[in-house]
């Protein structure tokens, strides 16, 4: 196998796990039954940084909440699936009606959900602390936890790879 950065110059789109991946896998779960997740605003600053130099970014999770769903939109993030019980299915789906080849997309995961998307893509990548047989099968596996800033390291590694990191004035909010 090559080494992962090879790969990265392709990467057009970017899926990425919500739980465990975007936050570091805690809930607490309120009396109404809402949970809350922890994150990273460095994970959020590169997504809608990637999203303002015309990279495709789409959330496939198994989880749902209204304040999932608010992020994401505070974020303009606006291909994301939640409550999703086939991840692979969505998975096919969103690249078929997005005219989108697997080569062309990274995605990252953390866990057995994520497992046979992550065998179709072109770059699969993990946090640090994922379960140890998706880190089995990753490209890449950053330094970072999830929630923790592993969402960041790999946008940013992409977007200096394309030469689009600290590139003109789309990294103003």
């Amino acid at each position: 196998m090559s080494n992962y950065k090879d790969l990265l110059p392709r990467i057009t789109t970017f899926i990425f796990d919500y739980d465990g991946v975007l936050t570091d896998g805690s809930v607490i779960v309120l009396p109404d039954g809402e949970g809350l997740r922890n994150g990273n605003v460095k994970d959020g600053y590169a997504l809608q940084l990637a999203l303002k130099n015309g990279y495709r970014i789409a959330i496939i999770s198994g989880g749902r909440s209204a304040s999932m769903e608010r992020r994401m939109e505070m974020l303009r993030v606006t291909d994301v699936f939640l409550g999703v019980t086939d991840k692979l299915a969505v998975f096919r789906q969103f690249c078929s009606d997005n005219n989108l080849v697997p080569e062309n997309i990274l995605y990252m995961g953390d866990d057995i959900p994520d497992y046979q998307v992550m065998r179709e893509v072109g770059v699969a990548c993990c946090p640090l602390d994922a379960a140890q047989e998706i880190k089995n099968i990753a490209h890449y596996i950053s330094d970072f936890a999830g929630g923790r800033g592993c969402v960041r390291d790999i946008i940013e590694q992409v977007m200096k790879i394309h030469g689009k990191w600290m590139n003109g004035d789309a990294y103003h909010w």
